[in-house]
C-alpha cells in the first residue's frame, strides 16, 4: 500500500498545528498531501530581549490561534466539521507553547469528534521532503537528513516511518544560535541569521582567518562555540567603538563560509557513516542560508547523491510539515495492518527523542502503551 491509497483512507483533509517556538502556525492539507492553506505569524516581541521568551511566545501562541484556525479554515473554503483529522507538534519544543497548541488542537479535535494525532517536531522536520511533489524524483528512504536551526543541529539517518538513527548533532551551540550570537557582537540585533548573511554579502569569506571546529575529526558531531569566541577576540581590540563597515561584512562572510565549511566536512563523515544515503536533505531555518545550500549541494554531488532542501517558507518551523508528518504516520499505520496511532491524552513533551517513534507501531493489543510517552 503506497503512501497516496493509505491516505485516501483519512476520512477527510488535516489541519495541523505548529507551536514549538515562536512561530504559530496553521494549515490544512488533503489526504494526499495537496497543501490547501496555510499561514504563519513570526511573533514579534521577542527581539528586544535577544531571543524567543518562552512565556512571551506561549501568551503569543494563546491570543492568535484562534483567529488564525479560522483564517486558514476560510483560505481552504473548508467548514471544520469537513476535516478529518486533527494534529500538532507536541515534542520537542518550549513547553509552554506546546501546550497551547496541542491543547487547542485536542479541543478541536473532541469538538468534532476527530482523532488528534501528536507529532514530533523533529519527525515533521524530517519528513517534509516527502511531501508530493517538492523534490524532483522523490525521496525515498533512506536517506541522510541535516536538520540546521536555532535550536538543533543534527545529522540523522531517515531509514523510513519511525526508523531514525542520530548520527551526530552538536555538542555545544546549535548552528542558528552561533548565527544569532555572532550577529548580535556585530550589532545587527536579533534574529540575526538573515542580517548575517545580507551583510556577508559585502565581504570576502577569505579575509579573517577563523578555526574550524571538529573539521576533519572521526564521527559527524558539531562545535560553534570556539568559533563564536574566535569572533569575540577578532572583535575586543574595538570595545565599544562602531566597527568598520567593511571590517564588519569581512568578519561576517569569514564567520559564515567558517560555519559552511564545517558543515560540509561534518556531511561527508556522515555519508561515510550511511553508505545506502542517495539523497541529502537539508531541514531547518539555516538551511535556508544560500551560501550553506551551495556548499552542501556541491559536497552532495561530489559523493554521487542528490540534494534536497525544501523551498524557504517550508525550511523554517510551518504547520505544513506537521500536517504532512501525520498523513504519513496515519498511512504507515495502515500499510502495516494497524489501527492508525492516535493518542489524545499524550501529554507534551519539551524533549523527545526521535529513536521512541517505531514504539507507535507496535501490534494492536500493546498501542496505549506505545501512547503513554511523557
Amino acid at each position: 500500500m503506497n503512501v497516496s491509497t493509505a491516505c485516501a483512507l483519512v476520512p477527510g483533509p488535516v489541519l495541523a498545528i505548529e507551536s514549538s517556538c515562536d512561530e504559530t502556525a496553521c494549515a490544512i492539507l488533503a489526504p494526499e498531501g495537496t497543501i490547501l492553506a496555510q499561514r504563519v505569524i513570526s511573533q514579534d516581541g521577542h527581539a528586544d530581549f535577544g531571543g524567543v521568551v518562552p512565556e512571551i511566545a506561549a501568551r503569543a501562541h494563546l491570543s492568535l490561534l484562534p483567529e488564525l484556525v479560522r483564517a486558514t479554515l476560510k483560505d481552504a473554503a473548508l467548514p471544520a466539521s469537513a476535516l478529518g483529522m486533527v494534529a500538532a507538534s507536541t515534542g520537542p519544543g518550549l513547553i509552554g507553547g506546546l501546550i497551547v497548541g496541542s491543547g487547542f488542537a485536542k479541543g478541536l479535535a473532541l469538538a468534532l469528534n476527530r482523532p488528534f494525532v501528536a507529532v514530533n517536531h523533529v519527525e515533521a522536520h524530517a519528513l517534509t521532503a516527502r511531501l508530493p511533489g517538492l523534490v524532483e524524483g522523490g525521496a525515498p528512504f533512506p536517506y541522510l537528513l541535516l536538520l540546521v536551526s536555532g535550536g538543533h543541529c543534527q545529522c540523522i539517518a531517515v531509514e523510513g516511518i519511525g526508523q531514525y538513527r542520530k548520527l551526530g548533532g552538536t555538542i555545544d551551540d546549535a548552528a542558528g544560535e552561533a548565527f544569532d550570537k555572532v550577529a548580535k557582537m556585530l550589532g545587527l540585533g536579533w534574529p540575526g541569521g538573515p542580517a548575517l548573511e545580507q551583510l556577508a554579502r559585502e565581504g570576502k569569506p577569505d579575509a579573517i582567518a577563523l578555526p574550524r571546529p571538529l573539521i576533519r575529526r572521526p564521527g559527524c558531531d558539531f562545535s560553534f562555540s570556539g568559533l563564536k569566541t574566535a569572533i569575540a577576540q577578532k572583535l575586543a581590540p574595538y570595545g565599544r567603538t562602531p566597527l568598520p563597515r567593511p571590517f564588519a561584512a569581512d568578519l561576517a562572510a569569514s564567520f559564515q563560509q567558517a560555519v559552511a565549511d564545517v558543515v560540509a566536512d561534518r556531511i561527508n563523515h556522515a555519508l561515510d557513516m550511511m553508505p545506502a544515503a542517495r539523497l541529502l536533505v537539508a531541514a531547518g531555518g539555516v538551511a535556508a542560508n544560500s551560501v550553506l545550500r551551495a556548499q552542501l549541494e556541491q559536497t552532495a554531488q561530489s559523493r554521487g547523491c542528490r540534494f534536497a532542501a525544501p523551498p524557504l517558507r517550508l525550511c523554517t518551523d510551518n504547520a505544513v510539515m506537521v500536517g504532512w508528518a501525520a498523513l504519513e504516520t496515519w498511512a504507515e499505520a495502515a500499510r502495516r495492518g494497524q489501527t492508525p496511532f492516535t493518542d489524545i491524552t499524550l501529554r507534551p513533551r519539551p524533549r523527545w527523542p526521535l529513536e521512541e517513534m517505531a514504539s507507535r507501531f507496535t501490534p494492536p493489543h500493546n498501542q496505549s502503551a506505545a501512547g503513554s510517552l511523557s
